[in-house]
């Protein structure tokens, strides 16, 4: 079926559900790789409590040893989200990495204010600034595979 051979009365309903399908599957996109970061670092977070490599919850913070630790893991699952959502997107796969890497940003400093004395400050500074330069090299590496993923 083409466009030539669908009635005109058809025609305005086939091309309105386009734009509004590819917005959805763009907020998609951005929802998958945020889920799937906040996941995997949770998870990672509570494994590395269970097994005595981080403090117990409650306990007094951590050492700067162990905030590099959580800061490397972070910067591995941020890229990988990023990646994942690059890798979703209907188009432009640069730019929704960098619209998850914004949110990340927004959020990262939210968080830095609001537990600023829970740890040292170049954690919550570098989670912060690490936000967008993760969203870049995952979109840049989503981008240099070899097709979509559509």
């Amino acid at each position: 079926m083409t466009i030539d051979t669908v009635q005109p009365s058809v025609l305005p309903a086939l091309t309105s559900t386009r734009p509004a399908r590819r917005v959805l599957r763009s907020i998609g996109a951005v929802a998958a790789g945020f889920v799937a970061i906040f996941a995997v670092t949770t998870a990672t977070d509570l494994v590395f409590h269970a097994a005595g490599v981080f403090p117990p919850l409650g306990a007094p913070p951590m050492s700067s040893a162990l905030f590099a630790i959580a800061f490397a893991y972070r910067f591995v699952f941020d890229v990988g989200g990023s990646y994942l959502t690059a890798r979703l997107a209907p188009r432009e796969p640069m730019r929704h990495a960098l619209v998850l890497g914004s949110i990340g940003l927004v959020l990262s400093v939210a968080g830095a204010i609001a537990m600023w004395d829970a740890g040292p400050a170049w954690y919550s500074l570098g989670v912060a600034a690490s936000a967008l330069p993760c969203a870049w090299l995952g979109g840049r590496t989503a981008s240099r595979s070899s097709r979509p993923c559509r």
